[in-house]
């Protein structure tokens, strides 16, 4: 960790690119209280506003620890997907502060607005994890499981819980991949070393 006076702009994007690690942790953690206890409570309610109050501010991490390889798709997938969880993050609030008996009830209050952005999580998700794998500087499986993790999000909604929370830590461990490798590039051989133009040949 850098000592004082000696944080610079870098290391603040490393460490806002880990923040990916633990705040899909705790996304994860408030999916399983949910499962478990049936639907809403207040307690883990306000563990998935911190959760998700975090995911913007850590996807716009990412996209800018993958400069300039990850290009206008990353950037403009990044910013949907940050636009969404903002959006999300509101209707956590409403739950608490209407006392939302689980997702299903929130999903009936706020038609058609969840489900329109549901759907811009799976298309900014998708772009995302693409342009994770086309720029070559985080892990590119961490840009495969997040598209997988966010198509499956979307098509297990009404299937048992178990099958949903499967869904959920698929995209969940996405993102912690990309947040460990962003934290710790020692631990993933190749990860942040992007792809180099050809040197120039040599003069006779």
């Amino acid at each position: 960790m850098p000592g004082p006076g000696r944080f610079s702009g870098r290391d603040g994007v490393r460490w806002l690119g880990g923040a990916a690690l633990v705040f899909s942790a705790l996304y994860l953690l408030s999916d399983l209280v949910e499962g478990i206890q049936g639907g809403f409570s207040t307690p883990q309610l306000w563990l998935t506003l911190v959760a998700e109050a975090a995911i913007p501010a850590f996807v716009l991490g990412l996209y800018a620890s993958q400069r300039p390889h990850i290009g206008r798709l990353g950037r403009w997938s990044a910013a949907a997907y940050a636009y969404v969880y903002v959006f999300f993050t509101g209707t956590v609030i409403y739950a608490l502060v209407d006392g939302t008996r689980d997702f299903d009830a929130l999903s009936h209050d706020l038609a058609p607005w969840m489900t329109l952005h549901g759907a811009i999580m799976v298309v900014a998700g998708l772009g995302f994890g693409l342009a994770v794998v086309r720029a070559g500087v985080l892990p590119r499986w961490t840009g495969v499981v997040l598209m997988a993790g966010v198509v499956l999000d979307a098509t297990t909604q009404g299937l048992p819980v178990e099958v949903q929370l499967l869904a959920a830590a698929t995209r969940d461990l996405g993102f912690a991949g990309m947040g460990a490798a962003v934290l710790w590039p020692q631990w993933t051989p190749g990860c942040g070393r992007p792809r180099r133009s050809a040197p120039a040949p040599a003069h006779p």
